[in-house]
């Protein structure tokens, strides 16, 4: 790292847990993070202000009046744009040091492989089961370690999936793809505005303990939120011996 970076990073640097060697793996990772929205956005921030050297920003939605309430990477000037666009003019206003990679589309299929493949950590930041299943997907295939995090009304719940780790359970462990499940989704059951921000800082900071191999995430944890009485609960995961993603890797 240069004088600057040295300096920008220093409160990083100054945690034994970090230090030097933790925080240059931060400036070295790739990142994908998949939902610009209301997760995606304070996690990419977080992200991009912590110096991670690039950062892939999946989404193909443009900017809504309707999202302004929560989705604090957007601002009124954005709407009609799209999401990756007006996002990756706030975090170079952020940190120009990092590399915003702007995919103004759903990533699915060969291309999500492919983007999954190239990222250190993934961050699911979306909000329908079918992605969350399809990057879960693509993770367990190229092994690479997953920070999901959700939220709807006033709760919010946060895991990691480690998928390095012979022993760690995937998302479908605990999320079996079903088809009569039911989409709980915020644009019609509402969504209490912080409740996004607290779970999205939440996986950027799972994410960057991750990357600088610090502490203890929350690998084999579900992480629940419920803002309406500022309550958390943990609940502990096993892997599914008979998933039909995980279980043969």
């Amino acid at each position: 790292m240069n004088d600057d970076q040295l300096l920008r990073y220093s409160r990083h640097i100054l945690l034994p847990q970090i230090g030097i060697e933790g925080q240059e793996a931060i400036v070295g990772a790739r990142v994908l993070v998949v939902g610009a929205g209301g997760l995606g956005s304070p996690a990419a921030m977080y992200l991009a202000a912590a110096g991670v050297g690039t950062l892939v920003l999946a989404d193909g939605d443009t900017v809504d009046l309707t999202n302004l309430q929560r989705q604090i990477l957007h601002s009124q000037e954005g709407v009609g744009r799209f999401k990756v666009d007006s996002g990756r003019d706030t975090l170079a206003r952020l940190n120009p040091e990092v590399r915003v990679l702007p995919v103004a589309h759903r990533l699915d299929g060969a291309a999500l492989e492919a983007e999954v493949a190239a990222a250190d950590v993934v961050l699911d930041c979306t909000d329908n089961f079918a992605t969350r299943h399809a990057i879960n997907r693509a993770c367990v295939a190229a092994r690479k370690p997953l920070v999901s995090g959700a939220a709807v009304r006033f709760d919010g719940q946060v895991s990691v999936f480690d998928l390095r780790r012979d022993d760690c359970p995937c998302y479908h462990c605990l999320f079996p793809e079903a088809e009569d499940v039911e989409e709980v989704r915020c644009a019609v059951m509402g969504v209490f505005a912080p409740i996004t921000g607290i779970v999205g800082a939440v996986q950027a900071a799972e994410a960057l303990k991750l990357l600088a191999g610090c502490g203890e995430t929350l690998t084999g944890r579900l992480l629940l939120l419920d803002a309406l009485a500022m309550d958390w609960r943990t609940v502990r995961l096993g892997r599914d011996p008979a998933c039909e993603v995980c279980a043969s890797r």
